[in-house]
């Protein structure tokens, strides 16, 4: 993985040609590849052992239109009115050259340097194309490390190589601090309340973060004195206000679980060379050849997916017609074991299950609890309340 874009059109070599036709065949050879984004590589770090959604962002296909193929869109991105207040805070916190976003960047985690002033830089980062804003960041950060000087680089743009493609990253903002750190900044409109926000939104922004941390790191090994903060700036309204407050958020462990994943996510031509020949997920193909395509591919479903992925209704009518109990959530399944299924943990808990098996013990031994207590609630007399005496008037 790099975070360069490549340069020139240096010839591939013979495996490079064979993966990406073979990619090329599995989305359809007239489609051309969907690119990856930071929102796709969060949501692969959020359910790693999901092999169908490795394969087929790693292969450019569209699950969008795969899903309404298959019988089950999924609607997803935010309301036109979520996306009008987003742009309106972040153009606050921008304002006036960047000047608050810095003095929250320094308040965070600038101990120790002299607090930005009017000379702060905002380099342009406009360039023609994702491959030549890529090339500007790379030297705007060069540069700003080099000055040692507050910057504000203001949608800069990052590439990531992901299975032999670059994928190109825009986080909100990158800070450069005097002594050559690099800190992500993540600007989001739901509210912070007494310091605090939704957690699971947290997450989420932690996850994509950790992708543009990533990133940056590739860009950070070329230079000598830069370093990429593990802790990001995380930017929202404060209380009910639209005033902006900032916190830290520690993604060493969406970093650790995003390298591994992408780390998987470049070995795709392994799971590409386990499906037989001739599969094709091009949306214009008839239901029943996709139903059988995307079927030939594991996938790990859980009700998280619901939120992050394209085909998860699809996976979700396919884990209960199969009765996983992975789609009454990862802990349930953990905690059933070697029972992979509802309807083998429903036979343990009435006795029938593996005499051997700690699991089945244990829920057949709930099941004769619960009809106990059902047996002996049923046993008792019905509860009257007592008569309320009849009103005067």
């Amino acid at each position: 993985m790099s975070s360069f874009p490549p340069s020139g059109r240096p010839q591939p070599t013979p495996q490079t040609t064979t993966l990406r036709q073979r990619l090329a065949d599995l989305r359809g050879p007239a489609v051309p590849p969907r690119p990856l984004d930071a929102r796709a590589l969060a949501a692969l770090a959020a359910n790693p052992g999901c092999g169908r959604r490795a394969l087929l962002d790693g292969a450019g296909v569209d699950k969008t239109a795969l899903a309404a193929a298959l019988g089950s869109p999924a609607s997803f991105g935010q309301s036109q009115f979520a996306i009008v207040r987003g742009n309106s805070f972040e153009a606050k916190v921008k304002g006036d050259g960047g000047a608050e976003l810095l003095r929250l960047v320094h308040d965070r985690v600038g101990a120790g340097t002299e607090p930005p002033g009017p000379d702060a830089r905002v380099p342009d980062l406009t360039a023609a194309g994702p491959e030549g804003r890529a090339a500007r960041t790379a030297l705007a950060l060069r540069e700003a490390t080099t000055a040692r000087a507050w910057t504000l680089l203001d949608h800069p743009m990052l590439a990531l190589e992901v299975a032999g493609t670059p994928a190109y990253l825009e986080p909100d903002a990158v800070v450069v601090h005097p002594d050559g750190r690099w800190t992500v900044v993540e600007i989001k409109s739901f509210p912070m309340i007494d310091g605090a926000a939704d957690a699971a939104k947290v997450g989420a922004a932690a996850r994509q973060a950790a992708v543009y941390v990533l990133a940056l790191e590739r860009t950070a090994g070329k230079l000598a004195d830069a370093e990429v903060g593990q802790r990001i700036v995380l930017v929202c309204p404060k209380d009910f206000s639209n005033l902006p407050t900032a916190a830290l958020v520690d993604v060493r462990r969406e970093h650790a679980v995003t390298r591994r994943q992408l780390e998987r996510l470049t070995r795709v031509e392994d799971l590409a060379a386990a499906l037989p020949e001739g599969l094709c997920f091009d949306p214009a193909r008839p239901a029943e050849e996709l139903h059988e395509a995307v079927s030939a591919v594991t996938a790990a479903y859980a009700p998280e997916c619901l939120a992050a992925c394209e085909l998860a209704f699809h996976c979700r009518e396919r884990s209960r017609a199969a009765g996983d109990p992975g789609a009454l959530g990862r802990s349930v399944r953990g905690e059933l074991g070697g029972l992979t299924t509802v309807e083998a943990a429903l036979a343990a808990a009435s006795g029938a299950g593996p005499a051997d098996d700690p699991t089945a013990a244990a829920l057949h031994h709930a099941a004769r609890l619960r009809a106990e207590a059902l047996a002996q609630a049923a046993a008792r007399p019905p509860h009257h309340a007592p008569e309320t005496p009849e009103c005067p008037c």
